[in-house]
């Protein structure tokens, strides 16, 4: 090993370090869209191509493939770029994917001889089915299971507080309005419940 390589973190630091940030809460709108902003100049200062920040070139790539396999067009709403730059703020965040990316590797390369960029779409979309359900815990998967929920969770922050995950839900903003029109179908079912109108 390097010397400019961390060591992975144990499996009973990776489950602390996962209860410790899952106290956190989740991002709002407006630091989510702080993120996506850090991450865009991240990229137009490198040139229009994203540079990780805090993982390594082969972790970044792994999690570009494992955002996409989890939501279909996560990479139109930059999902990765937006852990990336998350984890630049946060060690604990860092070890839970740094870790949890070594897990999957080593899992395919048990599994199949393979790390999960050089796996198939078939080996891969089987070892995430597996460590998609909670059902499947078990002392060997539970690292795996619990990585997954993260990589779900966050991608899903990423995608739909981007431009292309907002445009997606058909989201046009919040608007003014001269005058609220109560639509006739709620009045007729409040009228029908009490005796008010």
């Amino acid at each position: 090993m390097s010397s400019d390589t961390a060591p992975t973190p144990n499996r009973r630091e990776v489950l602390a370090t996962i209860a410790a940030a899952a106290l956190a809460g989740p991002l709002n709108a407006q630091s989510a869209q702080h993120v996506h902003d850090t991450a865009a100049q991240a990229k137009a200062a490198a040139g229009g191509v994203y540079k990780p920040r805090t993982l390594t070139a082969a972790e970044y790539k792994t999690l570009e493939t494992l955002c996409e396999l989890t939501v279909p067009g996560a990479s139109k709403g930059n999902a990765a770029e937006f852990i990336d730059t998350l984890c630049t703020g946060s060690k604990p965040l860092t070890a839970i994917y740094t870790a949890g990316i070594a897990w999957l590797n080593a899992e395919m390369q048990r599994r199949y001889e393979a790390d999960f960029q050089a796996a198939t779409t078939e080996q891969r979309t089987a070892l995430l089915t597996l460590i998609a359900y909670r059902k499947n815990a078990s002392p060997a998967l539970n690292p795996g299971i619990e990585f997954f929920d993260w990589v779900r969770r966050m991608t899903l922050d990423a995608y739909f507080t981007s431009k292309a995950g907002i445009a997606e839900l058909g989201f046009k903003g919040n608007g003014a309005v001269a005058e609220y029109q109560v639509p006739l179908a709620s009045l007729n079912y409040v009228k029908g419940r009490t005796n008010l109108l």
